[in-house]
């Protein structure tokens, strides 16, 4: 069974073709530039890497990758009919969708309402897929929520202390996001160390430009560090993390903006990038660090710290993991980070072998922890897309089944 797994964002689509009988990649890419000025498209299949004009909008960049991936010459399928599924990444399932779904115009009207919880993001997810239903209206196209694998979390984790019928009407609690990738890691590590899934108890630290970390128990979200939005949690690459919440009005108030436009500030102009004032690009901030930029080192150490905090807080909420993993594209490649992290929780039972650290290979699932660590520390890559396209993959073996 051939895949199509597409993750559309308010000016970009990403995409992969995936061959489910092995679960390889066939070919994969990106629209960047949607509906802005010089758009293209990258495409990638067989160690090669093709650019194309790019689209003005959504229903176009899925018309331009599919006549792509169906070129007599470059492609890789020889009509549409090879492509069996489409899995699509959809930001927010609110408290309505708690595992992937078959998209119908019922559930299509469902994640409209949606859209309050996450006005960046769900425009541009609901556009995909009626992108692709108008391309492959016959295709079964299936949700995979940012959101799901979080849906086991306790009220005690989810809720804020607001008043809880303001919860109630507007729905206003921790979702979670970066679920797929959670997920994945779940299963892998569970694999790794050899214990069936719902027995393992872990903390997965997803680091990248986006960041959260999560505590799993017996195979589950019990808690993690994104929110409402993916604001909240850690210092990431533009976004703040945690602040007091005061600090909206006081912007708003002394930079005489309104309160959309402080929202905007801390998503995109703060976290590392509003720190540094260079980026917020770990590996450029890294080399400003090591040339003396004092701010640069900062945002270095803010982010380490949060990470460091919110992974004891989650080893206590657990009372001890089988391991902590580290992963997403800061995670798996940057060991300095990963050594800013874990250093000084020795007396937690976590201990670092720094040169396993440092010598970790790229892609490969490597242990970094010392022989005498209490707490397995993994280095595990994570792959959404391929979670995505197992859920797509059973979501439609079972519609065949019913028919």
């Amino acid at each position: 069974m051939k895949i199509l797994v597409v993750n559309a964002g308010s000016s970009s689509l990403k995409y992969q073709l995936l061959d489910m009988e092995t679960e390889k990649v066939i070919a994969k890419g990106n629209c960047e530039r949607v509906g802005l000025s010089e758009p293209f498209i990258v495409y990638k299949h067989d160690g090669k890497e093709m650019r194309f004009a790019g689209a003005k909008d959504h229903e176009d960049a899925i018309a331009k990758v599919l006549a792509i991936l169906t070129n007599p010459e470059y492609g890789v399928v020889k009509s549409l009919e090879e492509i069996e599924a489409v899995g699509h990444r959809v930001l927010h399932g609110g408290e309505i969708y708690k595992n992937s779904i078959l998209i119908t115009e019922e559930s299509i009207t469902e994640m409209e309402k949606l859209v309050p919880l996450g006005p960046l993001h769900m425009p541009p997810n609901i556009a995909g897929v009626r992108a692709c239903q108008v391309a492959m209206p016959n295709v079964p196209q299936v949700a995979v929520f940012d959101t799901a694998f979080h849906a086991t979390m306790p009220e005690k984790a989810f809720m804020y202390a607001i008043q809880y019928e303001d919860y109630e009407k507007y729905h206003i609690r921790k979702y979670g996001f970066h679920g797929s990738s959670h997920r994945f890691i779940t299963l892998e590590t569970a694999k790794i160390l050899g214990k069936p899934v719902d027995k393992v108890k872990l903390v997965i630290a997803h680091i990248g430009n986006g960041s959260s970390i999560t505590a799993v128990e017996n195979g589950k979200s019990v808690d993690t560090t994104m929110g409402l939005t993916p604001l909240q949690g850690m210092v990431m690459g533009t976004r703040s993390g945690d602040i007091d919440a005061s600090v909206v009005q006081y912007l708003c108030k002394n930079k005489n903006i309104s309160v959309d436009e402080a929202i905007n500030y801390l998503n995109k102009k703060s976290g590392v990038l509003g720190v540094t004032g260079v980026d917020s690009d770990m590996r450029t901030v890294e080399k400003g660090a090591a040339e003396g930029n004092a701010r640069c080192r900062l945002a270095l150490d803010m982010v380490a710290y949060t990470a460091r905090k919110h992974i004891g807080s989650y080893l206590a909420v657990l009372n001890g993991a089988d391991a902590i993993v580290f992963t997403g594209g800061v995670g798996e490649n940057g060991a300095e980070t990963r050594e800013d992290i874990i250093s000084g929780m020795e007396n937690l039972g976590v201990v670092l072998d720094k040169e396993k650290n440092a010598n970790f290979k790229r892609g490969e699932v490597t242990l970094i922890s010392a022989d005498n660590s209490k707490v397995k520390i993994y280095v595990v890559p994570t792959n959404e897309e391929l979670m995505m396209a197992r859920d797509t993959k059973e979501i439609v073996e079972n519609l065949k089944k019913s028919k």
